[in-house]
């Protein structure tokens, strides 16, 4: 908000930040060939279950959204594990939720604030969504997204097996 416009904006704005590019940020956190492996080797396993031509079943297991990247890593790495004892029956898919589809008011999500603080530093939660998808599929396990609007898969959906489209708009 500039102080020779104070008319044309929202008179609640407090502030505006410029919002990273999807292309910068996917140049600054790129995805190499492991993690790419196992994104396409998740949705491939996904689409034949699907589609019968694979008999295990899918299942995405995970907190119900991210708010900890530290706890989450940590919590992927155990269950990596176990998804691999469990690969001939079931497809395990890292559930990853970063945002929060509220009608009111509470939390909106690490992507939109991740310091929990109400300060929105979005541009740091989409850094930290994108730094910890590549971490968990570097370990070899696919994960599932919950996209509420068209503009967060830009940023992140090159790193996701399975996706979901949120029940409510952000």
């Amino acid at each position: 908000m500039t102080s020779t416009t104070p008319h044309l904006d929202a008179q609640r704005t407090a502030g505006v930040s410029p919002l990273i590019s999807p292309a910068l940020l996917r140049s600054e956190l790129p995805v190499d060939g492991a993690v790419a492996a196992t994104v396409t080797a998740g949705r491939d396993a996904t689409v034949d279950v699907l589609t019968g031509r694979d008999d295990r079943l899918v299942v995405v297991v995970g907190p119900c959204s991210i708010h900890d990247a530290d706890a989450a890593l940590d919590y992927a790495r155990l269950l990596a594990a176990h998804a691999e004892t469990l690969r001939d029956d079931l497809v395990v898919v890292m559930r990853a939720y970063f945002e929060k589809p509220r009608t009111t008011v509470g939390w909106k999500g690490l992507i939109n604030d991740p310091d929990l603080d109400g300060t929105f530093q979005v541009n740091k939660g989409l850094r930290i969504a994108r730094s910890l998808l590549r971490a968990i599929t570097a370990l070899g396990l696919p994960v599932g997204c919950e996209f509420l609007d068209p503009i967060t898969p830009q940023y992140i959906a090159d790193l996701v097996s399975w996706g979901s489209i949120g029940a409510r708009t952000a």
